[in-house]
């Protein structure tokens, strides 16, 4: 039952960032105006998710709905933010620094990587 969950929330949390990037992009096309706007949204959401499963005021189901399913379609960015304060949050800095520093220069570097070799001879 939780695939399914995952399932239909990716499916609106798709659909959601798709509509986001279309009308940003439409008022703004010189800024990704419409991937902030969903990276910021989908990490202050999946934060509430967090605190309201840790406070045991939300289902198994909705969180997995929500959080994995919803909020996984919509930003994937919102994952990381949320594993990066919960180190934090332990007292692991020195994990939460690594984490931040290989996700965005590892990402940036695969990135161009791919790009380098998308182009072709």
């Amino acid at each position: 039952m939780n695939t399914l969950w995952v399932g239909l929330g990716g499916a609106l949390g798709s659909i959601a960032r798709y509509h986001v990037q279309r009308f940003a992009t439409a008022r703004a096309p010189a800024f990704p105006w419409g991937t902030l706007i969903v990276n910021l949204v989908g990490s202050f959401a999946l934060s509430i998710v967090m605190q309201l499963v840790l406070r045991d005021r939300m289902s198994e189901a909705a969180r997995i709905a929500l959080g994995v399913g919803v909020l996984g379609g919509f930003t994937t960015y919102s994952s990381f933010n949320a594993e990066t304060i919960a180190l934090a949050n332990a007292g692991r800095w020195g994990a939460a620094a690594l984490y931040v520093t290989l996700t965005v220069l590892g990402c940036l570097g695969v990135g161009a990587l791919g790009w380098m070799l998308g182009r072709g001879p």
